[in-house]
């Protein structure tokens, strides 16, 4: 079974230097129907304006995964990290016991827009940890390219729950194709671009919900760039 959910059914919010859709109840906005799919809590799309950013705050107990797909974030920590995020790069943070941290767009001229990806961990009250990696676009070219997992596999970054997130940028005549295990979740989120998900068309920000399916299919990309996530049921 697969269920298609379009960009515009996301939540949306604008902060004025911040605008952001939310793929799940988030904040401010709430819809009982989409609290999460399977352990994946949060995908939000977020776009901050020059010079601006998150202010320190805190997170618990939750796997945070950061894309960027243009501009760069200025991360800090009280970990001791502090590091730009540039598109290309996936930052894992395990926020543990408890973490503070600051997201900022330090540009004075460009808008930083990057995922926001929380997933819920499988084991609680470890220390806070974090990870930063980069995947070529070569390496996401015309496949789907493992960039998290819970044993680091492949040298993705290694996270804290029982799911895989996977990369691919498709275009033209390029495919990809995923076995599935039935009794688990597969969520598809369409970074940009358009493509088709076993027969049905996505276009940007457009999502896949697949439960009970033994494949994914990935054709017809037009520029599209994606995110495939296996997930706990």
């Amino acid at each position: 079974m697969m269920t298609l959910r379009t960009s515009g059914e996301r939540g949306y919010a604008d902060h004025g230097w911040l605008k952001s859709f939310h793929s799940f109840s988030f904040a401010g906005y709430y819809d009982p129907a989409h609290m999460g799919f399977g352990n994946l809590r949060v995908i939000n799309e977020d776009r901050i304006a020059p010079g601006t950013g998150f202010g320190t705050h805190g997170h618990k107990d939750m796997e945070i995964v950061s894309y960027v797909l243009s501009g760069s974030i200025g991360h800090k920590d009280s970990m001791g990290n502090g590091t730009a995020i540039p598109p290309g790069d996936v930052q894992r943070m395990s926020a543990g016991t408890g973490i503070q941290h600051s997201e900022f767009n330090h540009a004075k001229d460009a808008t930083t827009h990057f995922l926001q990806i929380w997933i819920e961990p499988n084991v609680r009250g470890i220390t806070p940890g974090y990870e930063q990696k980069t995947f070529a676009d070569s390496e996401k070219r015309g496949t789907l390219r493992l960039v998290a997992s819970p044993d680091g596999a492949q040298g993705s970054v290694t996270i804290h729950a029982d799911a895989k997130i996977y990369a691919g940028l498709l275009d033209g005549h390029e495919t990809a194709t995923l076995p599935l295990d039935t009794r688990r979740k597969t969520y598809v989120h369409l970074v940009r671009g358009e493509l088709k998900v076993n027969g049905h068309s996505l276009s940007a920000g457009d999502a896949a919900m697949l439960e009970a399916e033994s494949r994914l299919n990935l054709t017809h990309g037009q520029s599209a760039e994606v995110l495939v996530f296996d997930l706990a049921a």
